[in-house]
C-alpha cells in the first residue's frame, strides 16, 4: 500500500546524512530518463555512481544500479534482509517502498558510491526519497496529472508536492516549459525554503537550451528526449563542479548514445514470441501527458499514408482512460485491451479490466477490430501480429504491461 510520509523512512536509516551525494529528480514524466542519462554520464566522466528508479522493470533489483550495472541479486537480497530484520525488530512497519529506498540506499554506501541519481518514487514532497538532507542538486522534470488521489487534483497542488525536495541552498535545474502554474509554485517554494538558484531549461523554436548541443547532434532524439538530456546534463554539470571534478562534455557524447532506458520509444522484435519478426514499438506512457507524446510520435513516424495502427494496451485501475486513449486511438484503428499480471512486492496495483478499456475505447472512436484478450498475454500478443500484419503494432498503456513483455522474451530467451 501506499504510505507517504518520512517518518518510518528516518527510522529505517537513521539522521546521520549519508555517506555519498545525490541528483535527486522529481516530476511526471521524464524524470526516470533524465535518471538514466544523468548516471551514464558520471559513469563517462569516471565517478563512482549508483542510480535507482522506480518501478523495477523485470526484477526487483533492477530498479538499482552501481556504475551502469544492476546490482547482484545476492547483494540486493543481504541487504534487503538486513533492512526488514531492522524494520521488524523496531517494529517501524514501513512500506514496501520504503523497505526498498532504504536497500538502494545502504547498497549505495555499502558500494561506496560518490554520487546518487536517485528519482522521486511519488510526488517529492512526503516520498521516502527525500530522507536526503543535502542533495548536489535537485531537477524538475515536465509535470503533468498523475495520482491526484494522492498528491492534488490541480496542477498548481502538484508541482507543490513535487517541489517539496527543494533544499535549503542546493541548486535546481527545472523544465522551463512547465504550465505557468507549475512555474509559479516552484518559484514561491524555492523562496520560502531558501533553496539555491532555479536554472530553467527553455526552449527557443521549439528546441530546449543546453550546452551539451554543442556537441551533441539533435537529429535522433525527439523534442521531450532533447529536454530530459539538456536536463541531465546541466544537473551533472552542476554536481560536477559542486565536487570540484574537471570533465569535457565531449565526454558525454557516447554516454548518451549508449543510454539505453527500455520501455521508452522502444522498437523491438516479439518475434520469438509470435514467429512474425516485424519491429513493434513498446512504450511505458501511463498518462495523459506521456501519451500525447507517444500519439504525436507515432503519428510522425509510424502512420505512414494514413496506416491504421494495433494497439495493445493495459492500464492500471484509477487511470484517467477520457484522457488517455483519445491521445493514442484514431478512426480505423485495432485495440487489443489486456491485462498486466500481478507485480511483484505492489500488491495494491492492480490492472484495469480490459472489458472497461475497450468499452470505453468503441464510445469514443469507430476502430476497426477491437477486442479484450481473455487468454494469455503471449496468446493476445500472437493475435495482434496477425490483425497487425504489415503494418505498425504499439504496446503502451503501463509500464506494467512493459515489463510482462520484457519478461516473457527474456524467459523466451533463456
Amino acid at each position: 500500500m501506499i504510505e507517504l510520509g518520512l517518518a518510518r523512512i528516518s527510522k529505517l536509516l537513521g539522521e546521520s546524512l549519508l555517506p555519498w551525494r545525490a541528483i535527486h529528480v522529481a516530476g511526471t514524466n521524464g524524470k526516470g530518463s533524465v535518471c538514466a542519462y544523468a548516471s551514464s554520464m558520471l559513469h563517462a566522466c569516471g565517478v563512482t555512481c549508483g542510480r535507482f528508479t522506480s518501478p523495477h522493470l523485470i526484477d526487483r533489483w533492477d530498479c538499482i544500479t552501481v556504475n551502469e550495472k544492476v546490482v547482484e541479486e545476492s547483494l540486493f537480497r543481504q541487504i534487503e534482509r538486513q533492512v526488514q530484520l531492522k524494520n521488524e525488530k523496531e517494529g517501524i512497519e514501513a512500506s514496501e517502498f520504503e523497505l526498498l529506498t532504504a536497500t538502494a540506499f545502504e547498497i549505495f554506501a555499502q558500494e561506496k558510491i560518490k554520487i546518487g541519481v536517485v528519482e522521486v518514487g511519488l510526488g517529492g514532497r512526503l516520498d521516502a526519497t527525500n530522507i536526503m538532507k543535502d542533495p548536489l542538486v535537485t531537477v524538475i522534470t515536465k509535470i503533468g496529472k498523475d495520482h491526484e488521489v494522492l498528491l492534488g487534483s490541480t496542477l498548481s497542488e502538484i508541482a507543490y508536492q513535487k517541489a517539496g525536495i527543494l533544499k535549503l541552498d542546493v541548486p535546481s535545474i527545472v523544465d522551463g516549459t512547465n504550465h505557468e502554474d507549475v512555474l509559479r509554485v516552484i518559484a514561491e517554494v524555492s523562496k520560502n525554503v531558501r533553496s539555491g538558484r532555479l536554472n530553467y531549461i527553455e526552449e527557443v523554436t521549439g528546441q530546449p537550451q543546453s550546452e551539451i548541443w554543442t556537441v551533441q547532434s539533435r537529429a535522433a532524439y525527439q523534442r521531450h528526449q532533447q529536454m530530459n538530456i539538456s536536463l541531465a546534463y546541466e544537473a551533472v554539470t552542476l554536481a560536477m563542479n559542486q565536487i570540484r571534478l574537471s570533465f569535457d562534455p565531449e565526454q558525454f557524447v557516447t554516454a548518451i548514445q549508449n543510454t539505453s532506458w527500455p520501455g521508452r520509444l522502444q522498437m523491438l522484435s516479439i518475434g520469438s514470441l509470435t514467429g512474425h519478426f516485424q519491429p513493434i514499438l513498446l512504450d511505458g506512457a501511463h498518462n495523459a501527458q506521456s501519451a500525447v507524446v507517444l500519439g504525436s510520435y507515432v503519428d510522425e513516424k509510424l502512420r505512414e499514408c494514413g496506416k491504421p495502427v494495433t494497439w495493445v494496451v493495459a492500464i492500471s485501475k484509477g487511470k484517467n482512460l477520457q484522457e488517455i486513449l483519445p491521445a493514442l486511438l484514431q478512426k480505423g484503428d485495432n485495440l487489443v485491451a489486456v491485462e498486466f499480471g500481478p507485480v511483484d512486492q505492489m500488491p495494491w496495483v492492480q490492472p484495469m479490466p480490459a472489458e472497461e478499456i475497450l468499452d470505453t475505447a468503441r464510445a469514443m472512436v469507430e476502430l476497426d477490430r477491437s477486442w479484450a484478450a481473455q487468454g494469455s498475454l503471449h496468446d493476445a500478443l500472437r493475435s495482434s501480429v496477425e490483425t497487425s500484419g504489415e503494418r505498425p503494432m504499439v504496446i503502451a498503456g503501463s509500464l506494467y504491461l512493459v515489463s510482462d513483455v520484457l519478461r516473457l522474451l527474456r524467459n523466451t530467451y533463456s
